[in-house]
């Protein structure tokens, strides 16, 4: 009977961490592009705002407005400045879940190595208790028959 692997409890947390890792990692590439849709709408939300902006000058708006409209595409400007800070840190937060998953990976492999050389090791050593078994089966078979043999003369 082959003996279980030594390292299987270490092999079992090493595929938890990974499998921990890629659901992370899907967070953090979610995050990161939720953070990148925002930006597109701020950045949206600003040209339309600048072309109602534009329009208005254009009909002799009120100077006071206008400058509510400055102070707004201002305010509009900090937002998008904001959250180019905001995905360039969903970026390093998503490089690094790829450097840990790449780590655990690294890691689960070594262990899935170690277990597959160990059952060839556990094959092999059953094989050779086999041929061991088998020999000695024929070898009891032979004296039998010799001890037969003998006694028939």
């Amino acid at each position: 009977m082959p003996r279980t692997f030594p390292l299987q409890p270490l092999l079992n947390l090493a595929t938890q961490k990974n499998d921990s890792a890629i659901r992370k990692l899907g967070l953090l590439n979610q995050n990161r592009q939720t953070a990148q849709g925002k930006l597109e709408m701020l950045q949206q939300y600003r040209q339309d705002y600048l072309e109602k902006m534009q329009q208005a000058e254009r009909s002799g708006l009120h100077p006071h407005e206008i400058q509510n409209f400055r102070e707004f595409i201002f305010r509009l400007d900090e937002a998008i400045r904001h959250q180019n800070g905001v995905i360039e840190q969903a970026h390093a937060h998503f490089r690094e879940g790829q450097a840990e998953l790449s780590e655990t990976r690294k890691r689960m492999k070594s262990y899935d190595t170690l277990q597959k050389r160990h059952q060839e090791s556990e094959r092999h050593r059953e094989s050779k208790l086999e041929q061991k078994t088998q020999d000695e089966h024929t070898s009891s078979q032979a004296a039998y028959r010799k001890i037969n043999l003998d006694d028939a003369d």
